[in-house]
């Protein structure tokens, strides 16, 4: 279960077999027997919800063959419940129904985590064991040494090693190392593609990549061209930012191992996997000591531990008129990683009760880069607090990509000035050099991010529909991250190899699209709120910091949950209906200028 509000909540129904009206009662394929079939729907789903989703918080904070087994289990049970509650719903499609109606019945077929599964017992089985094994493997996947001798490192052991290490070994030591864990995942990932096809396939589906592109209120092929045509937008920008950055790095390792003109080695920007590119901000300043910001360094020696870190991304959303956390969220979420036994650190957020019983699950970091995360994290948590009212089955974001941008959204609030107030800067300056600094710390993140949302759910689609069959998974992921990101391995990579299992989310079969879709929005949310608020000036000056009005603004598009088309989530906060990606080229106008000049007389381009 991930942090969405689908696995979150309708990914949480286990524990017990489902009761015997849920997918079967009702009056024909009526309106009244929809609406018969749905009331008895809702108590099931919210009796299991809560047992289900402490069996699966435990099995993510407690990894152990008895918990993987016991959420295996669990998943067994919620399979079958969604996916012959999809297959009734098909009943339905004629039926001329209430539009809150249609829109549950349409949400239950929509629903991928769990992922949809056989009508068959034993293969329900084998799908639910796969997934959970997968989830385990990544979880407790360690780099001990070419020799196996140790030490041995965990993915946050070498996450630390890709982003402080600027040794071209040692980073490719980190790099190849933490792969090392996917090849295991390979025959079990081609076995849960079989047969969730299958399951996608009994609920109306030509596979699985076309349910994930159906649930953003337009065709399956319209979302694809979506994509495109936002990534048309935005692609300029990101060959200006990987040129710069190129340029960088082989004044730093030479130009016989950064190549002009050629992809990138993919160990050398600060990420396992170069989603992002944030900690290469030191190889990469435009104006070294102009306006720099060392957050890190300040939150070390203000004393800040998790808790407090918590508790200032709290303050940021009360600032804004939204009720504080319960008391429940700081007892029994998970801050920090145990010392005495192996969890899933991947960063999540939590409604285990669909009511008032919040949490995050993280290993934080007294750093930037947790700060951060836990703004986005909250985002999830506020958004899922503020649809509680709702039926079971609207109980999620407008779409997937909403409840990813929330917090992201606030997250461009926490301007210079903003980290003044916290005093964990000292001084904020108007010069243009040190607002390119600032803009482009941000870029490394969020402009560098895009292709890689796209690589890796284009390789997914490709291995659903067929077009990339096991024999290619390696080589056909390595061409997408060549193509949309231009990057290379750093070493000779083969079919015996299954890099995409490096990645969380290709492990727990969590769809990515999202991801891409609501980095375009958040941008387009913060102007919203900014336009709310009546702040004038450029758009990455903006904090909406304390401002009730957009507060008021956000709260009423939470509110509606899935309730309404995403373009009328939007419009409620935006008075926008269409997603515009020149909110994102307005907020990085100032580095787009710069990197224009600074990439005169380079060979740019892969």
């Amino acid at each position: 279960m991930t942090y969405l509000a689908t696995a979150v909540l309708l990914g949480s129904l286990l524990a017990t077999p489902p009761g015997p009206g849920v997918a079967g009662s009702g009056e024909g394929t009526s309106a009244a027997g929809a609406k018969s079939f749905l009331d008895d729907l809702e108590p099931e789903l919210r009796r299991l919800s809560l047992r289900a989703n402490t069996a699966d918080w435990v099995s993510k904070t407690f990894i152990t063959y008895d918990t993987e087994r016991l959420n295996a289990w669990a998943e067994e049970d919620l399979m079958a419940l969604l996916s012959r509650a999809a297959r009734r719903s098909l009943s339905y499609r004629g039926a001329t129904l209430e539009p809150s109606t249609r829109r549950q019945l349409d949400l239950l077929r929509l629903v991928t985590e769990p992922p949809p599964a056989p009508s068959d017992p034993g293969e329900r089985a084998e799908l639910a064991g796969s997934v959970a094994k997968l989830t385990a493997l990544y979880g407790a996947g360690k780099w001990c040494g070419a020799d196996g001798r140790g030490p041995c490192r965990s993915l946050g052991d070498l996450e630390d090693v890709m982003a402080t290490s600027r040794s071209w070994d040692e980073l490719l030591d980190a790099w190849a190392g933490w792969r090392t864990v996917a090849p295991p995942m390979k025959p079990l990932y081609r076995r849960m593609v079989e047969l969730t096809n299958r399951g996608a396939r009994e609920i109306g589906f030509a596979d699985v990549g076309e349910q994930w592109r159906s649930g953003y209120d337009m065709p399956p092929e319209a979302f694809r061209a979506e994509l495109d045509r936002l990534w048309g937008q935005l692609r300029p920008l990101y060959q200006a930012l990987h040129c710069y950055v190129r340029s960088r790095l082989q004044a730093a390792y030479g130009k016989d191992r950064v190549r002009a003109g050629a992809p990138i080695p993919a160990h050398l920007l600060g990420n396992m996997w170069a989603q992002t590119w944030e900690n290469t901000y030191p190889l990469v300043e435009p104006y070294p000591g102009v306006a720099r910001m060392d957050v890190d360094q300040a939150l070390r020696a203000q004393g800040w531990d998790p808790m407090r870190m918590v508790r200032t991304g709290e303050a940021f959303f009360t600032s804004l008129g939204l009720p504080p956390l319960p008391a429940t969220f700081f007892t029994r979420s998970m801050f920090t990683k145990p010392r005495d036994r192996e969890v899933v650190c991947h960063a999540s957020a939590w409604d285990i009760d669909n009511h008032s019983d919040l949490r995050i699950k993280m290993c934080i970091k007294v750093n930037e880069e947790s700060l951060l995360t836990i703004h986005h994290e909250l985002g999830h948590n506020y958004y899922q607090r503020a649809y509680e009212h709702l039926p079971f089955l609207l109980q999620q974001g407008a779409n997937d990509a909403f409840h990813e941008a929330i917090g992201d959204a606030l997250v461009l609030s926490m301007t210079p000035e903003y980290l003044k107030r916290l005093g964990l800067v000292s001084e904020v300056t108007s010069d243009e050099r040190g607002v390119v600094n600032h803009q482009l710390r941000r870029a490394l993140e969020d402009v560098a991010f895009l292709p890689f949302a796209l690589t890796v759910d284009r390789w997914r689609w490709g291995v659903f529909s067929g077009e990339v069959t096991p024999e290619r998974y390696q080589s056909a992921w390595w061409d997408l991250v060549a193509r949309y990101q231009g990057l290379a391995p750093p070493v000779a990579r083969s079919e015996a190899d299954f890099d995409p299992g490096a990645k969380y989310h290709v492990a727990a079969n969590v769809p990515y699209a999202r991801y891409f879709l609501a980095r375009v929005l958040l941008f387009q949310f913060h102007r919203g709120m900014c336009r709310a608020a009546g702040v004038g000036g450029p758009l990455h000056a903006c904090s909406v910091y304390g401002n009730a009005e957009a507060g008021k603004r956000l709260g009423a598009m939470l509110a509606l949950g899935a309730s309404r088309p995403w373009p009328d989530a939007l419009q409620a906060l935006t008075g926008e209906r269409q997603v515009d990606a020149s909110a994102m080229l307005d907020y990085f106008e100032p580095l787009r200028r710069f990197l224009a000049e600074a990439n005169r007389g380079e060979r740019c381009g892969w």
